[in-house]
């Protein structure tokens, strides 16, 4: 079960919906009960621009976090000792679910590449949030699967 505190889950929220229509993406840093949102920028418009056949998506459906703010993230959470918790994405005008892109993407050689993490997914439409579902690796299943339980209160 992942539980979030509110003002956390409120600003991944706040995120989505400042972003849409394009997908917003981030990560959320724990240090013992606190958490930090570091909210990263979606490089996929300008990919998808630079280079269609490699990126036949933009934005609105697809993410790429820019490798500076991944390796700030990176800085920040080794420097203060504090765990990446969860990434996050927004899907506008989709439903919250893991899919076989966002798999491919949080796998390196069949393996987990932050095992332990857990994803988010935020379903926003307009400047309404659906749904935030969370998606953490099972061993027994070599898959990424639904976390039930709350998550907070959105």
């Amino acid at each position: 079960m992942l539980t979030l505190q509110s003002e956390t889950l409120s600003q991944i929220c706040d995120h989505a919906k400042s972003e849409f229509p394009d997908e917003c993406c981030g990560v959320i840093l724990r240090a013992d009960a606190q958490e930090f949102v570091r909210k990263c920028r979606n490089i996929q418009n300008a990919l998808h621009q630079e280079d269609p056949d490699t990126y036949p998506r933009d934005a609105r459906t697809a993410y790429v976090i820019h490798p500076d703010d991944l390796i700030a993230v990176h800085k920040e959470a080794d420097t203060q000792q504090w765990q990446i918790k969860a990434f996050y994405h927004s899907h506008p005008n989709h439903e919250a679910y893991f899919s076989e892109k966002d798999k491919a993407d949080a796998m390196v050689w069949d393996e987990p590449a932050y095992p332990g993490t857990t994803y988010l997914v935020i379903s926003v439409y307009d400047t309404e949030i659906r749904a935030v579902k969370a998606f953490a690796w099972n061993d027994t299943a070599r898959d990424f699967l639904e976390v039930e339980g709350p998550l907070g209160e959105i």
